[in-house]
């Protein structure tokens, strides 16, 4: 324990700063340190932690209840290219006029998608009437990707390496040959 004058000037004498660290403790806690430098390693520290996260975005896809093949397909290949890259997919299936009556057929398309889907998925909420709209929320299954990044790490590995060409030698340029078209010199 040292009274804070002398803690100041001893502060001052290693041309460092003087920061309380603990000031509910009895009798206040300080520690002799280069407080800018200390600062910026903090702030780096913060920095690299928030690299390391990983925010999941919620992603939209709207399908209608006429939906063709074709358009579904590629509608389905844009969920799972969402899901891949880790982040929910908000479905809705947006109804109009008297697509309302027939509300079964969007949770046909719902439900189609999820079986396509497979272990792909995990349905975070059930498909549920909004007013013209039904929702449904689905997000990647962890164990689903986690196995799929372990075989995509391992298939580098198994894929034989190429065997390299022989250089071949440059194709020799063919002398162009006088066109028919050009004049002869007239000896008359």
């Amino acid at each position: 324990m040292v009274t804070t004058q002398e803690a100041l000037q001893r502060a001052r004498e290693a041309d460092l700063d003087l920061v309380e660290v603990a000031p509910q403790a009895n009798p206040p806690v300080c520690r002799i340190m280069d407080y800018g430098k200390f600062k910026y390693e903090r702030d780096i520290r913060q920095k690299e932690a928030r690299k390391k996260q990983s925010r999941t975005e919620l992603k939209e896809i709207k399908f209608r209840p006429k939906i063709d093949a074709h358009d579904y397909g590629t509608k389905k290949g844009h969920v799972e290219r969402f899901l891949r890259g880790g982040h929910k997919v908000k479905v809705t299936i947006m109804f109009r006029g008297r697509e309302m009556t027939h509300t079964e057929l969007g949770r046909k398309i719902l439900d189609r998608l999820v079986g396509d889907l497979g272990e792909m998925v995990t349905v975070e909420s059930m498909p549920k009437q909004e007013g013209r709209n039904m929702i449904m929320v689905i997000s990647p299954n962890k164990r689903y990707m986690e196995q799929l990044a372990r075989t995509k790490a391992i298939e580098p590995e198994l894929e034989p390496e190429p065997e390299p060409q022989p250089a071949s030698e440059p194709e020799s340029v063919p002398e162009p040959v006088a066109s028919a078209a050009a004049p002869e010199p007239d000896e008359g």
